[in-house]
């Protein structure tokens, strides 16, 4: 049984590998049909049985999305897969969570900070207005004692969104879908940490508005340290209990 399943493991594999070199050959797109099962059995030379294996695991992988009653698409080649393995990985244990979310700020500040210039000459002054109108919006929500994550989250999407990259967009997506799931385990931001918060935001706007790449390198760095300083927190109450 066990040299069985390993050579199903193995076939599997190899056929999830052939399918996604079908769709690179093909040249085929996000959303674009892929041929039926039968269809990928005599193009691949193998059995309905890894066929199906196979497009399960590439489904999973969002590699390809099947529809039932419809057929196998290519996928959208989003982020998911990441997202779920890192929300995984981040409830695990509860230092696993301040680990994960810390390696998030590293990368979410490093790409942020390193695309700096890109951002101040890429935006243009609807993007800008409305990076200030959503600052002004958190402000509203803190006044009024509300949550300001989901605005937050829309200024960061809104900052990257005009830089067209695809892939960067989907990862910061990606941290704050992890972010929302593991970010609970914190201690409730203080005013002063929200507060900060705000301030921030609106100084990267300034700094955008006012093309100063230095001042948006250390708006981008301020804006992570409440974060950073609530992992800090939350870290040294877990040593001591």
């Amino acid at each position: 049984m066990p040299a069985a399943s390993g050579g199903r493991s193995l076939r599997r594999h190899e056929v999830a590998e052939r399918i996604k070199r079908y769709i690179i050959d093909e040249r085929l797109r996000p959303g674009d049909p892929l041929p039926t099962e039968l269809e990928l059995c005599e193009a691949l030379g193998a059995s309905r049985s890894s066929v199906r294996e196979a497009v399960k695991t590439l489904d999973a992988l969002d590699i390809v999305e099947v529809r039932h009653g419809h057929g196998t698409y290519v996928g959208r080649l989003s982020m998911s897969a990441l997202v779920e393995g890192l929300t995984f990985r981040g409830l695990l244990s509860p230092e696993d969570d301040f680990k994960v979310l810390e390696e998030l700020l590293d990368v979410r500040e490093l790409m942020e900070r390193g695309m700096g210039p890109r951002i101040i000459d890429t935006l243009h002054a609807d993007h800008l207005s409305a990076l200030e109108a959503l600052v002004d919006q958190m402000e509203e929500r803190l006044g009024r004692g509300e949550d300001i994550v989901a605005v937050d989250r829309s200024f960061h999407a809104l900052l990257l969104d005009p830089l067209g990259n695809d892939l960067v967009s989907q990862f910061s997506s990606a941290c704050w879908e992890v972010y929302g799931v593991v970010a609970p385990h914190l201690q409730v931001s203080s005013k002063q940490d929200e507060a900060d918060t705000v301030a921030a935001h609106r100084d990267i706007a300034a700094a955008v508005r006012a093309a100063d790449p230095a001042a948006f390198d250390r708006a981008v760095q301020a804006h992570y340290r409440p974060a950073r300083r609530r992992i800090a927190a939350a870290r040294a109450r877990g040593a001591q209990g």
